[in-house]
């Protein structure tokens, strides 16, 4: 069975783990074709987006002059930027926050688009006709997003995903060891031109282990302002793209490999690759709690959230 068939199939009885996904979404995006932004006509858009949906949008719009907001800052952002044409809302779901993002720029009759994955998007009601943008996805399991954010940045870098699936099987699986479950903390090295990925890698820890491991990210530069001050003998360094002399232990570091030419969407599909291998040597926080949580999530938000998203 191929990755992207394990997508297909997959139930709450057995949740592929992310490195699976991520495989499975290249594999989906090497046969489907994924749009081109529409929002060339915006000159000084307000981009928002709540958790890693903002880091995309930081990436998507980060050769322009756009603003960026969260869920947190998007009102005081509007209300300061006098010059600001339009409000971009970037929403897997299409839901959860970004409804009431919608519905306040919309209200204030600012140009307002929705990109999404989501074909019933509940936040699209409030929006004209045309704007808005809808990207294709695979199956996966809740807070996974890697297709969703996947297709996005595909669509920006034009890079080959069957091309990033070969790499990934040829020049990274192989290098990655079978000793991650001795060690309860992760130090990810990211080039620094892959900055704004930084925090979606953190999020990504903080979503499949919660507080049971630790997962660190920066840029070499940033590492050495007191990032290892405080050693401990269960961290594990990995590096993307050079190797790190400096810091871990000698016998607790990897340095895993990237293309000559590497965009944010190889990027982003390496990194939770390796995360992904991570969470199948460790044990299954994600898949024990994640039902549990999306019980809670939906009382919270006033809809139903599932485990699993079709």
């Amino acid at each position: 069975m191929t990755a992207l068939e394990t997508l297909q199939t997959f139930d709450e009885g057995n949740l592929p783990d992310l490195d699976t996904v991520v495989l499975g979404a290249l594999e989906f995006f090497a046969e489907t074709p994924v749009p081109r932004l529409e929002t060339d006509s915006l000159r000084r858009p307000l981009v928002v987006g709540s958790g890693n949906a903002a880091v995309v949008g930081k990436v998507l719009f980060g050769g322009t002059r756009a603003v960026f907001a969260d869920e947190s800052t998007f009102e005081y952002m509007l209300s300061v930027y006098d010059d600001i044409d339009g409000v971009v809302v970037i929403s897997a779901s299409g839901s959860k926050h970004a409804i009431d993002i919608v519905k306040e720029a919309a209200g204030q009759s600012v140009p307002t688009f929705l990109i999404t994955t989501n074909p019933v998007a509940p936040a699209a009601e409030y929006l004209k006709e045309g704007h808005v943008q809808i990207f294709p996805k695979t199956r996966e399991p809740y807070t996974y997003n890697t297709s969703t954010y996947l297709g996005m940045l595909l669509s920006q870098t034009g890079e080959d995903a069957g091309a990033i699936v070969a790499f990934i099987e040829k020049e990274v699986a192989p290098v990655i060891p079978d000793t991650f479950s001795n060690f309860d903390a992760f130090f990810l090295l990211v080039p620094p031109e892959f900055n704004a990925l930084r925090e979606m890698f953190t999020t990504k820890f903080d979503e499949l282990f919660g507080p049971k491991v630790a997962g660190r990210v920066f840029t070499l530069e940033q590492t050495k302002h007191a990032k290892t001050v405080v050693h401990s003998d269960s961290e594990y360094f990995i590096s993307f793209g050079e190797e790190n002399t400096l810091f871990g232990e000698s016998d607790a570091r990897l340095t895993i490999p990237l293309p000559e030419k590497c965009s944010a969407a190889t990027m982003m599909a390496i990194g939770y690759y390796v995360i992904g291998r991570a969470q199948k040597q460790l044990p299954p926080y994600f898949k024990e709690h994640i039902e549990s949580y999306t019980k809670e999530a939906s009382e919270i938000f006033g809809h139903a959230i599932k485990p699993i998203v079709e």
